[in-house]
């Protein structure tokens, strides 16, 4: 079983590498265009464009820390004490993501607030050019993530942010033209908190989903009692008890389980039907089965936690 979890780990790995030039590209291009849209912030008044160059802000720092996770990743797959080598950094950089884009939104929404008692004029011609330099990087940089997106929920992190900050340059150009033609201010503080209240509850999903990786919760998409009685199904197994199941990272499930044996099976047998039954229903490939002959029970000691 050690060959397949470890073939199962290095397609994981090596799927995220396949997009480290596309990760590339996209911070060379959101990088650029956030400090662009953070002088021209300040430059011309708009507190949308720098809610805005903000998020880009996010963006280009998810992505670096998502190159960083996918290098340190397949550097330590060989490290003997690394066992599982480093994949959770990939979760860590995620909820780090999480958090900064979280901490981002909540300070323009204040900000924003604070504007509507006392609107600022802002110098609309530049803020709508540089807007739409905005956008178009952050439709190259969309593209760019899309595929990796389904594959890790560290791709997804940064995915999130480039969909969440095209979007907002989308705000912005409307408040720039909406500006333009009738000289209401209230436009710009008010597509900077729209901003805001559309990044936080896609960002909480994504904290949460990397905080269950971390505490080692169960997959939401599989119910443990499934799991449980499919394995008791499995010809020659009588009982089963120990079973947790978790996920490394993202698209890797594992889980362990003691499954006693009736009088005669053969163990060879029960093994291979069990792993058969967890990567078939479950798409579970790393399993960890200790298997304890029925004429012996509790003699694996099991541990009540």
């Amino acid at each position: 079983m050690g060959a397949g979890h470890d073939h199962h780990h290095a397609s994981v790995a090596n799927a995220a590498h396949q997009h480290r030039g596309r990760l590339w590209a996209a911070f060379g291009v959101l990088a650029t265009l956030m400090v662009v849209e953070g002088v021209a912030a300040f430059h011309t008044g708009s507190l949308a464009l720098l809610s805005d160059a903000g998020h880009m802000f996010t963006d280009v720092l998810g992505i670096g820390m998502a190159l960083a996770a996918i290098t340190a990743t397949r550097r330590a797959t060989g490290d003997p004490q690394r066992t599982f080598g480093l994949y959770r950094l990939e979760v860590l950089a995620a909820l780090a993501n999480a958090v900064l884009l979280s901490g981002v939104a909540v300070y323009v929404v204040i900000e924003a607030i604070g504007r509507f008692g006392d609107p600022h004029e802002v110098l609309t011609g530049p803020m709508l050019a540089v807007a739409v330099l905005g956008l178009l990087a952050n439709l190259v940089a969309f593209a760019l993530l899309r595929a990796g997106a389904r594959e890790s929920i560290n791709l997804q992190g940064a995915y999130l942010e480039v969909l969440g900050d095209l979007l907002g340059s989308l705000g912005v150009i409307g408040a720039a033209v909406l500006i333009t033609a009738t000289d209401w201010w209230w436009a710009d503080p008010l597509v900077a908190v729209a901003i805001g209240v559309f990044i936080l509850p896609r960002t909480w999903r994504l904290g949460r989903a990397a905080v269950r990786i971390l505490v080692q919760a169960a997959p939401e998409h599989l119910q443990v009692t499934a799991v449980h009685d499919r394995l008791a199904t499995v010809p020659g197994v009588v009982e089963v008890h120990d079973l947790h199941v978790w996920t490394l990272t993202s698209g890797m499930e594992v889980a362990s389980a003691h499954l006693i044996m009736a009088p005669g099976a053969e163990v060879g047998a029960v093994l291979t039907a069990a792993r058969t039954a967890l990567r078939e229903d479950f798409r579970i490939e790393h399993a960890t089965l200790q298997i304890e002959p029925g004429a012996a029970p509790g003699a694996c000691g099991s541990i009540e936690w």
